[in-house]
């Protein structure tokens, strides 16, 4: 009927993804963190001329960054 209808999202910037959405959410933390991270890491062996382990160590530093992201974000289901 279509007085029992749940109205349209707004889609504030409160709201949590549902579904599909926090799947990619997610995702693109994860992704983003590691290509960020990495390229940073990236630039301090071109400085410093380390031979790749700064590198290494941001793309770590970025998948862990991304998870504190996805548990703080998503982890909480509402």
């Amino acid at each position: 009927m279509a007085g029992d209808q749940k109205p349209p999202n707004t889609g504030g910037p409160g709201d949590s993804p549902s579904g599909a959405g926090q799947g990619w959410t997610a995702l693109s933390y994860l992704i983003g963190g590691m290509l960020v991270w990495g390229f940073i890491g990236w630039l301090v062996d071109r400085w410093l001329d380390t031979g790749g382990i700064a590198t290494g160590v941001g793309v770590v530093l970025g998948m862990a960054g991304g998870i504190v992201l996805v548990v703080r974000r998503l982890g909480t289901p509402t």
